[in-house]
Formats: C-alpha cells, sequence, structure tokens
C-alpha cells in the first residue's frame, strides 16, 4: 500500500475521528434535532434518550456504578477546571491545601497557580527520573487542610502510567478527594474508578477517535459522595453542575467511541505497543547518544518520547514536518520555545530537554508508516550532527562541560 503523506504521529495531541463515530453522529445534526432538555415533546426525548445512552457507554468504559456520575463538558481541560476549582470552593470551610505533582499538563498546574493567587495552598510533589511519583512523598505532603489530590493518570509526554490505585488507597486512607486528570489513559488502558478509588475523572472525546468539543467529568455519587460548585450558572443542566445546552451530535459521537475502545482496547494497545516498540527499537538501535524518556514499561503503549543529545528538537522536527507530524512536547505548550517542563522533571538537563521528540501513534498506524518515520528521523539526525561541531567534540572525548567559552 501507497504511503500518504503526511504521516500523522501526534495522537497524544489529538486523533482522527474514527468512521464509525461519524456515522452515529450525523442523524443528530439533522433528522434528530431535538434540545435534550425539552421533556414535553418526542424530539426531546429522543435527544435525552442518545445523552443518556452516551453516558452508558463511557460509565461502562471507566467502570462507574453509576452513569449520572458522568457530567458532559466542553472537553479535557473544562473537566479539569470543573474537578480542582469545584472542589477548592465546595470544600473552602474545611481546607485550602491541594497536592499535586510537577509533571501535570497545563490544564491542571495553571488552575493550581489561580487557586494560589486566590489564598490556597498547593503543593507539587515532584517525580522520579523514569516520570513516576513515589506515593509516600503524596503521603508526606499530606496535611489536616488538605482537600484535593490531583494526579494524572498518564503523562502527556512521556506517557508514564502512575500507580493511581495506591494514590485512590492512600486519599480514601486520609479522607481526601481524589481527581486523576485521565484524558490520555481513557480508552487506552483499562481503568476502573471504583477499583481505583478514584472520586473524580477528567477526561475528554477527541483523544479516544471521537469529536472535539465534548470531554466529561466522572463525579462519585456514593463512598463518598463528592461535591463540587459549579462554574457556570444557568439552567441547572447536568444536576446543576455544568449548565449549558448539551451537544448532543458531539456526546453521541463521545458515547460511540468509548463503546468501540472498550470492545478494541486491549487488542489495539497490543497492536501499537508493538509498532512502537519497533519504532523504538530501530531509532535506538542507529543513533548514538539518544535517550528514552518515562518509564520503560510502565507507560502508553503508543507512546515514544526521545531526547537526541546534541540536536535540538525543532530543528528534528522542520526536518521532518513535510512528511510526518510530530511534536517536541504537549500540544498545550507547543507555542513557546521553552524546553519542556516534564522531562526537565525527570531531571534532564535543559539541552536534552530541549532535544526531545514525542512520538505517538493510533489505531489507523501502519507498519510502513512507522517504518518510513523511524528512517527518516535516523537520517535527519544524522544529518544535523555532520554539521553539529558540539557532537564532534564529544565524540572526540572533550568534555563539553569544561570548556570556558570565551566571551565577547
Amino acid at each position: 500500500m501507497a504511503l500518504k503523506f503526511p504521516i500523522f504521529m501526534d495522537s497524544q495531541s489529538t486523533t482522527p475521528v474514527d468512521p464509525r463515530v461519524v456515522e452515529a453522529m450525523i442523524p443528530y445534526f439533522t433528522e434528530k434535532f431535538g434540545h435534550p432538555a425539552s421533556r414535553n415533546h418526542p424530539f426531546g426525548w429522543e435527544a435525552e434518550g442518545a445523552v443518556d445512552k452516551a453516558r452508558e457507554q463511557l460509565a461502562a468504559l471507566i467502570g462507574a456504578r453509576d452513569p449520572k456520575e458522568l457530567v458532559f463538558t466542553s472537553g479535557g481541560t473544562e473537566s479539569i477546571n470543573l474537578a480542582i476549582k469545584g472542589v477548592a470552593e465546595m470544600y473552602r470551610e474545611k481546607g485550602t491545601h491541594i497536592v499535586t505533582t510537577v509533571i501535570e499538563q497545563r490544564a491542571g498546574l495553571d488552575v493550581c497557580k489561580r487557586l494560589e493567587r486566590q489564598g490556597y495552598t498547593v503543593t507539587y510533589v515532584p517525580v522520579q527520573a523514569d516520570g513516576l511519583v513515589d506515593v509516600e512523598e503524596i503521603r508526606k505532603a499530606i496535611t489536616d487542610k488538605t482537600i484535593l489530590i490531583s494526579v494524572m493518570f498518564a503523562n502527556n509526554e512521556v506517557g508514564t502510567i502512575q500507580d493511581i490505585a495506591a494514590i485512590g488507597t492512600l486519599a480514601k486512607e486520609k479522607g481526601i478527594i481524589f481527581h486523576t486528570d485521565a484524558t490520555q489513559a481513557v480508552g487506552k488502558v483499562p481503568l476502573n474508578v471504583e477499583a481505583m478509588g478514584i472520586d473524580l475523572l477528567s477526561c475528554t472525546a477527541h483523544l479516544i477517535y471521537g469529536p472535539k468539543g465534548v470531554g466529561a467529568l466522572y463525579v462519585r455519587r456514593k463512598a463518598p459522595r463528592v461535591r463540587i460548585a459549579p462554574m457556570m450558572d444557568g439552567g441547572g443542566h447536568e444536576r446543576g453542575m455544568r449548565s449549558g445546552t448539551l451537544p448532543v451530535p458531539l456526546i453521541v459521537g463521545f458515547g460511540k467511541a468509548a463503546e468501540i475502545c472498550r470492545a478494541e482496547m486491549e487488542q489495539e494497545g497490543a497492536r501499537l505497543k508493538t509498532l512502537r516498540d519497533r519504532l523504538q527499537d530501530t531509532i535506538l538501535s542507529n543513533v548514538d547518544e539518544a535517550f528514552l524518556n518515562g518509564h520503560p514499561e510502565r507507560r502508553l503503549p503508543h507512546n515514544l518520547n526521545i531526547s537526541f543529545a546534541y540536536v535540538e528538537g525543532e530543528s528534528v522536527l522542520m526536518g521532518l514536518n513535510k512528511e510526518s507530524a510530530l511534536s517536541s512536547g504537549s500540544a498545550c505548550t507547543s507555542a513557546t520555545l521553552e524546553p519542556s517542563y516534564v522531562i526537565s522533571a525527570l531531571g534532564a538537563s535543559a539541552e536534552l530537554a530541549h532535544s526531545s521528540i514525542r512520538f505517538s501513534l493510533h489505531r489507523f498506524t501502519t507498519q510502513e508508516e512507522v517504518d518510513y518515520v523511524a528512517a527518516k528521523t535516523i537520517e535527519v539526525i544524522k544529518r544535523l550532527r555532520d554539521m553539529s561541531p558540539l557532537y564532534e567534540l564529544a565524540k572526540e572525548g572533550v568534555d563539553l562541560k569544561s570548556i570556558q567559552w570565551k566571551a565577547e
């Protein structure tokens, strides 16, 4: 089969919508266009039924006991905002301390920074060199004022999967609400909110082959019942937690995408892991001074993040981007030229953090595409290094850190 360019390997930023999802959505744009809150005629009943079905499909994917525990939002960013701000406001009289990690995505970190300006205290727990957070470090960070622990399920750059069940157990032991940003994990790896002790879970459709513009927040109803303050006031939709007209076609698509993931996740994950490992092995066996970022095993099956010493990540992307779509960091921060804060948090130097490239495969990635991108990456890295005096000096055994550069 002939390759189609550009090759998309940036699926941790978004995914193509599955044709089966599009097919499920189309009738709700034209024939079945009712408002789900219109409960006095068949158009509204039909729309409400479609939304209820989507809740059931998503609840089944994440192991929620009650579909009503799913609150639909505009996406992962809103879900994270609603979870963290909603708990902070609702439980302020109980405490004003939040525990999170240094490698959360910007939606979580920026919310925490805003809350700090409003008088809350936030502890940012560091991670180990493999991207894993030590659960005991979270335990040490807890105080009698802690009302929320927020830890992402899987990292959006290096793919490291945290020990969410252990953190959930700790949260229950301490009587603290536990939120996880699972936007990268839902539909990709098995998870169960009941078994893992998760009280709040943020997710989004566009990372599981669904449409952009819709996400969800799981809010536990029992043991314990979690309450959150709404961020938007209006008609009291979504049990008062998120007012606004529900985008029925998008929600239908989200539900269908969740249903497909539940049915195909195990087989799909195994296939993508095989392709990912092929890509990784090809690159690392042909390029020296290349370093895998994140945990070698506890990571998403479709994620690969490598730092290439003595080259700039942006230069690598420029050499690749006519034929392939990759990323040098998360989509949330790719507009900046700062080194990846996630890679830096793993203990890498600024130079290595600047040289990281994220490859993320998806449902429709082929072996031919993997082999092409691997070969092209090797070619680009070698060409850039041929032009690098630093690489030449390093190969000659010169300790670059010992060089005294002449000031102008």
